[in-house]
């Protein structure tokens, strides 16, 4: 390559070519963490008394990359592990970790040129998900809070912002201090500034149920506008890099490449990649379908970065088009461990980028640079939704969680920072405040219904005013069962007790579904089952039952411990996918727990034996034995006038017997009654307090306790004249 330059000189033909080749061989071995300058010594033959030092150079390199990648993974295992521990997002983790590692604290591994650029796939297949998430449905239904509160936050922030770097400019002008951010790089810093952090607010709000409550769904809407938002600001920074004349042109040269190759990807793009796809998958090979989504979003990256764009802009359209096709939900799944992983080792990079020292020396400038924008953008979310028609609660609400940086942020302030439209003196605390105002965003979240009730003397007025119409629905009903979501499960067991002509209130926090269920005449409601005013609004004193219907452990567990706290003989029904959960809701109060993977199974079963020719009547039994084996409840029925006893006197059935006040059995355990030795089994115990407990043999009988035994006829017969015997 020297010997091409030396002959042809810098104006030669062959000097552009050598200076392409040498800029990507030298970027290929930063990204494999190998300086140019080690590779000639690696790489290059040597003669031959110098190949053992060859060899040592390059076990060297290969050592050094092992140990630092080690060390990263070390790391993260125990930041993640500790993040999980303590109930907190690990995003936040994956940053502690970078600064303890980083160059400026413990110095164990050091800021690589390989390592950035490993890390930037992080953020290709962060923008790549975004855009799998992208569907024009989704604007639509949303667009006056996405295109409307979600814009005006973006833009006011970036105003704002510019506004106030000018004015500071002009402060320290009249009082000789220096202050050398521009208006670019206020723009820039606007920008990263009005991001907020869609991993850690969505989290929160998936696990306390509030994604699609009226605060959960503006804050969805503004959080999709600043993901969005971060397309354009990817090509806008690196413009706003170029100087003085440069810039009009560097700007309208972005912009026609952008619009170039979105159209060229997005015109045919959608009918290449569905039938792209449709061909991979009927090769039903799950390895060939993830190299190819892989080939798919790293290839269009490579496309946009050589457009003069960036990687992240063609990971974005990789997903806006797949998004189009019926893979998506299969892509999401075989992506996400890349994305995860990838993504936790851009944010321990950004991390090692904070340097402790200045920040402690300017704690000061640190704590106004958290305060001010946390503060502005409470102010600015909560009085966008108020112009929005949002009522004060809402706003509030709105406003407390979006208060904070976001992941996207460290995005565009990396950007801004290689573009020198940062100062280098300002990185690190700006980096310190954006990491502050993450690490408390949990805290905030948690502690929200306390703000808003102290913030806003109407809020508690219109949850009493939502709670008072829950109670109007439910006053006049008693002995009803109250049923924990309404999706389908729910539906269909409202439609069963319909047929039976039995009451129920339904609780259901998606307001689209609750205003046609109830326009149809169904009796649900909007509130939320996980929390105490919600069940007593419904009656949950006078219920009869509680069944919750949807997959959610965490707030199948709330449920149960406010129905034993409260209505304790309030029998409760528990939906779940398996039994991975089956003894914590057991041992949290709950009656019965119904995993719909053994049901689906029972039903399997059932199908396939009629189906090669077993006799109904013995599909039936098989299939209520297995039942039986699995819930105790089901253990048997109780007999009735209209049963066949010809057939059921070989069958077991249930029968309840309550204990007399003074009978034999009081003060006895089930162990001395011997009701085994008669061939009968206790299924349960019930307490007069309407607790059930499970029949242990060290069990003390109270009078009044009702057992539910198991058996056939004659032997109940008999141990019910046991158990009614009286001193």
């Amino acid at each position: 390559m020297d010997l091409c330059n030396e002959k042809s000189g810098k104006n030669g033909p062959f000097f552009p070519l050598t200076q392409q080749i040498r800029l990507k061989s030298d970027r290929l071995l930063g990204a494999c963490c190998l300086s140019p300058q080690r590779f000639a010594t690696a790489a290059l033959p040597d003669p031959p008394s110098r190949f053992p030092l060859a060899a040592q150079v390059n076990a060297s390199a290969m050592a050094t990359t092992l140990e630092v990648a080690l060390l990263y993974l070390l790391f993260a295992v125990a930041g993640v592990a500790l993040c999980r521990w303590v109930k907190i997002p690990p995003i936040l983790g994956y940053l502690v970790v970078g600064v303890l590692i980083g160059p400026n604290a413990l110095a164990l591994a050091k800021d690589s040129e390989g390592v950035r650029y490993l890390a930037e796939f992080g953020v290709v297949f962060l923008m790549f998900v975004i855009g799998l998430e992208f569907n024009l449905p989704k604007l639509k239904s949303m667009r006056t809070i996405v295109f409307g509160m979600g814009l005006s936050q973006v833009v006011l922030t970036i105003v704002a912002v510019v506004t106030g770097s000018a004015f500071a400019g002009w402060i320290s002008s009249r009082i000789e201090l220096p202050w050398d951010l521009g208006w670019r790089s206020a723009i820039a810093l606007g920008g990263a500034l009005a991001m907020s952090s869609t991993a850690i607010v969505v989290k929160m709000m998936a696990e306390r149920l509030e994604v699609d409550s009226p605060h959960g769904r503006q804050v969805m809407g503004v959080l999709l506008f600043q993901d969005l938002a971060v397309v354009p600001l990817l090509v806008l920074i690196p413009a706003l890099g170029h100087s003085g004349g440069d810039l009009t042109s560097a700007l309208t040269s972005a912009g026609l490449k952008a619009t170039l190759v979105l159209t060229l990807l997005l015109v045919g793009g959608p009918r290449v990649m569905h039938s792209w796809l449709t061909v991979v998958a009927r090769r039903k090979s799950d390895e060939l379908f993830v190299l190819n989504i892989l080939l798919v979003t790293l290839g269009l990256a490579w496309i946009t970065e050589h457009a003069g764009l960036s990687l992240a802009l063609g990971a974005f359209l990789a997903g806006m088009l797949i998004a189009e096709t019926e893979f998506k939900h299969r892509v999401e799944t075989d992506i996400q461990p890349f994305h995860d992983v990838l993504l936790g080792l851009f944010f321990i990079t950004v991390g090692m980028k904070l340097d402790w020292r200045p920040v402690a020396e300017q704690w000061l400038l640190v704590l106004s640079m958290v305060t001010l924008p946390v503060l502005f953008k409470f102010g600015l979310v909560t009085g966008l939704a108020r112009l929005f028609g949002a009522p004060s609660g809402v706003a509030l609400r709105t406003g407390l969680y979006l208060a904070q940086a976001g992941e996207f942020g460290f995005v565009l302030i990396t950007l801004a920072a290689q573009e020198r439209l940062i100062p280098p003196a300002l990185q690190s605390p700006v980096l310190a405040a954006m990491v502050l105002s993450m690490l408390f965003t949990p805290f905030i979240i948690q502690y929200s219904n306390r703000i808003v009730m102290k913030l806003s003397s109407t809020d508690w007025m219109l949850q009493s005013v939502a709670m008072t119409s829950i109670a109007k629905r439910a006053i006049n009903i008693d002995a009803h069962i109250i049923i924990c979501g309404y999706g389908r499960s729910g539906q269909n067991l409202a439609r069963l007790l319909d047929t039976e002509s039995i009451a129920y209130m339904a609780l259901d926090l998606d307001p689209d579904r609750v205003r046609q269920a109830a326009a149809a005449g169904h009796s649900v409601v909007f509130g939320d089952a996980a929390k105490l005013q919600s069940l007593m609004a419904a009656g949950l004193t006078r219920a009869s039952a509680v069944v919750i219907t949807y997959h959610d452990t965490a707030s199948a567990l709330k449920v149960l411990h406010l129905v034993q706290a409260n209505a304790p003989r309030v029998p409760v029904v528990v939906r779940t996918i398996d039994d991975a959960d089956l003894e914590r809701l057991r041992a949290a109060g709950a009656t019965e727990v119904v995993p719909e993977a053994i049901e689906g199974s029972l039903m399997l079963a059932s199908h396939a034996l009629a189906l090669v020719g077993v006799p109904m009547r013995r599909v039936l039994h098989v299939v209520q034995e297995q039942r039986s084996a699995r819930y105790g409840l089901l253990r048997g029925y109780f007999h009735g006038a209209d049963d066949d006893t010809a057939l059921e006197l070989q069958q077991a059935r249930l029968q309840s017997v309550t204990l007399p006040t003074a009978g034999a059995a009081v003060g006895r355990t089930l162990s001395e009654l011997k009701l085994q030795a008669l061939g009968v089994t206790v299924v349960s115990v019930r307490r007069t307090t309407g607790r059930v407990l499970k029949p242990v043999e060290d069990l003390q009988m109270e009078g009044s306790d009702t057992l539910v035994l198991s058996g056939l006829a004659e032997p109940l017969a008999l141990a019910e004249g046991k158990l009614m015997a009286t001193r």
